[in-house]
């Protein structure tokens, strides 16, 4: 992994409405993926590191999780024990999956929240460089698990961290193999878990390990007001004459725990809803937030592009746009 997370022809063409991704009004709508304006040269910020070990202690009580996402990690959890190279069950395997995710996102022990947007990386690296609106902002960690564009979410949009199928599905059998790898080279259970859990530095001081004893000690309360998606919405929408399913995530509209919405969590901006998708130009795939000047208040659409694979704290692509429409409202340029 390039870094511990904080706190994954046209790849499925998927167009993810999350915040915003804007596309400059009167300007061609050709300037996502690669082209515009770029913002760069961000590093490590180990005061976010620090801040988010010191709220990874989740307090006292019952632990909620979305009923949703946890039938699917549960499934993806039964799928990755019943492939293992090493004896561990579905539950303790559901477990070991859940456990990286209240500390991350949820020190209330709330239902962690599908769309959460991390909120401890400021850098001027992730924001608008023409400063159109505070909220167009590139948030790096996204979902229950705070995916980072740094890491484990290098070839993840924020559409498929937030969905909790495709992020499950990416998690269960990524910690379950370090977990089996671990413990075939002879670790304790205990050891072997803190390995599958060493990409979370909401982990490094033993708080996933108290949260997976609690899980054994006192299951989980399933919440069904917290769906897959977490409060985002798919939408149909139009990008340069192609139509794209789209997912659409609005902060105000975050399922569970939101405590990461409020102004004063973090140092980083809430982001303005924005639209985000996956483009594909010149044979490299982007992750394209695309926010409505109705949606951040700019006087034109912006759009941030991310290659895939790249940090977004290393290379952003920013552009005035005008060529979104979300046929599913009507909103954009319909």
């Amino acid at each position: 992994m390039a870094k511990k997370q904080r706190g994954p022809g046209r790849r499925s063409a998927v167009l993810l409405a999350s915040m915003g991704l804007v596309l400059g009004l009167g300007v061609p709508a050709l300037a996502a993926g690669g082209d515009g304006v770029p913002s760069g040269g961000g590093g490590e910020n180990r005061a976010a590191d620090d801040l988010l070990r010191e709220r990874a202690w989740v307090k006292a009580g019952p632990l909620k999780f979305g009923a949703e996402p946890y039938d699917a990690v549960h499934s993806a959890a039964g799928d990755a024990a019943g492939k293992a190279d090493c004896s561990i069950s579905t539950a303790d395997a559901t477990n070991l999956v859940l456990s990286t995710t209240w500390p991350e996102v949820s020190g209330s022990g709330d239902s962690p929240s599908p769309m959460t947007m991390s909120r401890y990386d400021d850098q001027t690296a992730l924001a608008d460089p023409e400063q159109r609106s505070e909220g167009l902002f590139f948030n790096p960690g996204v979902g229950i698990w705070q995916l980072d564009s740094a890491g484990l979410g290098a070839d993840e949009t924020a559409a498929t961290a937030i969905d909790s199928v495709t992020a499950a599905g990416k998690m269960a059998p990524y910690m379950v193999g370090k977990y089996c790898s671990a413990i075939n080279a002879g670790s304790s259970a205990a050891q072997a878990r803190a390995t599958a859990w060493q990409d979370w530095h909401a982990c490094d001081q033993g708080a996933c390990e108290q949260i997976y004893e609690r899980l054994k000690a006192d299951g989980v309360t399933k919440d069904a007001t917290v769906t897959r998606y977490g409060g985002a919405e798919k939408r149909s929408c139009t990008f340069e004459g192609t139509e794209y399913d789209c997912l659409y995530v609005d902060p105000s509209a975050a399922q569970g725990e939101d405590a990461w919405t409020s102004p004063d969590f973090g140092p980083a901006p809430v982001p303005d809803p924005f639209y985000v998708f996956t483009y594909t130009k010149s044979g490299k795939d982007y992750e394209v937030r695309y926010w409505l000047k109705g949606d951040s208040g700019a006087k034109t659409d912006v759009s941030a592009s991310r290659e895939l694979g790249v940090n977004a704290r290393t290379k952003l692509y920013w552009a005035a746009e005008s060529g979104l429409c979300d046929t599913t409202t009507g909103s954009g340029n319909c």
